[in-house]
């Protein structure tokens, strides 16, 4: 796996901790703050959809 660079940990309530990280191939990534072996991964213009999305309500049915 390539070189991650992660970001700091964002915890909401309680352990629910999740991380992102970018590689230098232009890869994004999210994981579970602990198993960062084992992210979803995609592009950045995909992560970049999907954190524009959720922000705009997209996924407020799912709370």
């Amino acid at each position: 796996m390539s070189q991650i660079t992660w970001e700091d940990p964002y915890c909401a309530e309680g352990a629910n901790c999740f991380r992102i990280g970018t590689d230098p191939s232009g890869n994004a990534y999210i994981a579970v703050a602990g198993q960062e072996d084992t992210p979803l991964t995609d592009t950045h213009d995909a992560l970049r959809a999907l954190i524009l999305e959720i922000k705009a309500g997209k996924a407020d049915h799912l709370l």
